[in-house]
């Protein structure tokens, strides 16, 4: 974790220089942060562990992460076991189960359509439907089920069930077969529970209607729509929706684990609920994907769908916290996108801020791979000093209050020259030069105290105080500083 030298005043770190501790440099240098223990995590369990000991702590073989930064993939990287069975190690190739990300990146291959004029997304979903037929059960008299309510869980639609997969030596059930509740199918059919647009619900099979409409609406199978129209034009090269996986994907493809990171016999199961569950990919392809969104709403890049297109996605449509595709929702100063997965053996997050360019991807092969991703989220969120983490800006401004400067013989002033350690691990180093004293955080500039009494100091560009401590015998043993009404003890090092 990213450590403040000071707190309260982040947000106005250009004019107060104190503000604002060393920041890492590299993609190698905040990838340590995340991936050892946090500094000042004595009263945190997890924050103590590192990686590995936090994927061992809840029994998670393999874990593959992407971190977005400034519009681009800052760095990604593999960790740990990708198979149990075979030892084979994960890397930023293996490719893991998206679980319900599917239905996000599937909103995509939709909002193409739409985009090429093939149907709206507030066209009656029976009039794009040519193999199957939604029975709205007398719910839909007023207002139809349509692509937006689909991709948005506000359809009215039913379905009371995740879809747990298929053994791959199971006969697999076409996705018309599972909307139906077929004998092959081991969920029931979709039903209709409500008018459309009245409440939120998610809806898996929804999204399962929407599957079969795009599919019908281009006239080839839904795995081929989103290959041409979304994946290659993205460049996510290590995804796809083929279902089972061909063999050739499978050399490199993680395995499900249950929750003591054992394998759970067969490798993976089979989703022909594809545009629910059935995305093979990587963090690296989930977070190009993210990335294209993010530019594309600021203009900034249209390979698949236009500015004015992409904000159906980030845009809730008025019922729930869905738009078409992504949950949106605000989370402390700033506003996401996201969507997390959960299949058989397998758990994924994917989180994006709206406008600022940086986000997140993480998969693992286990089941109780949620509270891994839940740690390495909020590492990854504080170390790059996210808005989801920032306080408020204040409201107002405080000026700097006017202080009386008194003079300190050089010879006390010396006394304090030194090197005092913070909590954080930064530093503050103290110097005496012409008989003036100045103080230097790790990594920022030199800045000079005046004296208000002869053990009290105050930067004139800030509001920020340092008074120095002292034992019972009048050595200097460390210092405190003082900025928004926080203190940070230092102690003196050398």
């Amino acid at each position: 974790m990213v450590k403040r030298i000071l707190f309260g005043l982040v947000m106005l770190a250009a004019f107060h220089p104190f503000s604002l501790a060393a920041q890492p440099a590299t993609p190698a240098e905040f990838r340590a942060i995340i991936e050892n223990p946090q500094e000042g995590a004595e009263e945190d369990e997890l924050a103590a562990l590192s990686i590995q000991e936090l994927m061992d702590r809840f029994n998670v073989p393999g874990v593959s992460v992407a971190v977005i930064h400034d519009f681009q993939i800052h760095w990604a990287k593999g960790y740990g076991v990708a198979d149990v069975e075979t030892g084979a190690l994960v890397d930023n190739e293996t490719v893991f189960q998206a679980a319900s990300i599917s239905k996000p990146v599937a909103a995509v291959g939709v909002l193409k359509a739409v985009q090429d004029g093939l149907f709206t997304l507030d066209t009656d979903i029976n009039e794009i439907l040519t193999s199957w037929e939604l029975d709205g059960a007398g719910f839909t008299a007023q207002s139809p089920v349509t692509p937006r309510s689909l991709t948005s869980h506000t359809s009215g639609l039913g379905d009371g069930f995740g879809f747990p997969g298929y053994d791959p030596a199971d006969e697999i059930p076409t996705a018309v077969q599972v909307l139906e509740g077929h004998e092959l199918s081991n969920v029931g059919p979709v039903f209709m529970e409500r008018p459309p647009m009245t409440f939120a619900e998610y809806s898996g099979g929804g999204v399962t209607v929407m599957q079969q409409a795009l599919s019908d609406a281009r006239g080839r199978p839904f795995e081929e729509v989103m290959r041409t129209d979304v994946l290659e034009p993205i460049g996510m090269g290590n995804s796809t929706y083929e279902q089972p996986l061909p063999a050739d994907w499978d050399t490199n493809a993680a395995r499900a684990h249950d929750g003591q990171g054992q394998s759970r016999g067969s490798k993976w199961h089979v989703y022909p609920e594809m545009a629910a569950a059935g995305l093979w990919t990587t963090p690296s392809d989930l977070a190009r994907l993210a990335i294209e969104v993010q530019k594309s709403a600021i203009g900034k890049s249209n390979r698949v769908l236009s500015r004015t297109t992409v904000q159906e996605m980030l845009s809730p449509v008025g019922v729930g916290g869905f738009a078409v595709g992504f949950s949106i929702s605000r989370m402390g100063e700033g506003w996401y996108l996201s969507h997390g997965g959960s299949n058989w053996g397998f758990r994924a997050t994917l989180l994006a801020h709206k406008v600022k360019g940086y986000g997140l991807a993480i998969m693992t092969n286990a089941d109780q791979g949620g509270a891994v991703m839940g740690e390495l989220s909020r590492r990854i969120q504080e170390a790059y000093e996210w808005d989801s983490v920032a306080e408020p800006v204040r409201r107002g401004y405080e000026p700097i209050p006017e202080r009386e400067e008194v003079d300190v013989a050089v010879e006390i002033l010396e006394t304090y020259a030194g090197e005092y350690q913070l909590e954080s691990g930064m530093a503050i180093v103290v110097t005496v030069e012409d008989g003036l004293i100045y103080a230097e955080p790790t990594g920022q500039g030199k800045f000079q105290l005046f004296a208000e009494s002869e053990t009290q100091f105050f930067l004139k560009v800030a509001p920020v105080q340092v008074s120095f401590v002292k034992d019972d015998s009048g050595e200097v043993t460390g210092l405190v500083v003082l900025q928004g009404g926080a203190e940070q003890p230092a102690k003196k090092v050398g």
